[in-house]
């Protein structure tokens, strides 16, 4: 777990609080005032330590489980589709009918939010000799 640096309290500072009121040696407003969180919050793992347990004093993600708004799967497809075809992020948007931020949020997620990303890269140009062992002289002083 990465706790930020201006965490108030660690999960095992969170289970002591909520046990300190649980067991009543403190009142919420108490524990509130000797941990240096609101009330609210001192009921907040009290709670989740009685229904979770120790478990339950772990951070959780902030994350939604669902996203009702996020863009459709067939709009998401005919984005990509046009830009292999090598459509500009602005002519895509105008075309499926969503705002550019979309188009550009669909692309970076796909990998092609540039134009190069949907060719093959190139092969590496080098120089090969015949014969490796061989020296090979390269002046590199300046020419007067």
């Amino acid at each position: 777990m990465n706790i930020h640096k201006n965490a108030r309290l660690t999960p095992l500072r969170r289970e002591e609080m909520a046990l300190s009121v649980i067991e009543g040696a403190f009142s919420k407003a108490h524990a509130a005032r000797v941990y240096g969180v609101s009330a609210k919050i001192v009921a907040r793992w009290v709670e989740r330590y009685k229904s979770e347990g120790r478990a339950g004093m772990i951070d959780r993600s902030s994350r939604p489980a669902n996203m009702p708004q996020a863009t459709a799967a067939l709009i998401a497809e005919r984005i990509m589709a046009l830009r292999r075809q090598r459509w500009t992020g602005k002519h895509i948007a105008h075309e499926v009918g969503v705002s550019p931020a979309t188009v550009s949020r669909v692309l970076k997620r796909a990998g092609l939010s540039r134009l190069s990303d949907s060719e093959p890269a190139e092969p590496v140009r080098r120089y090969e000799r015949e014969n490796p062992g061989e020296m090979i002289h390269i002046d590199i002083k300046e020419a007067r």
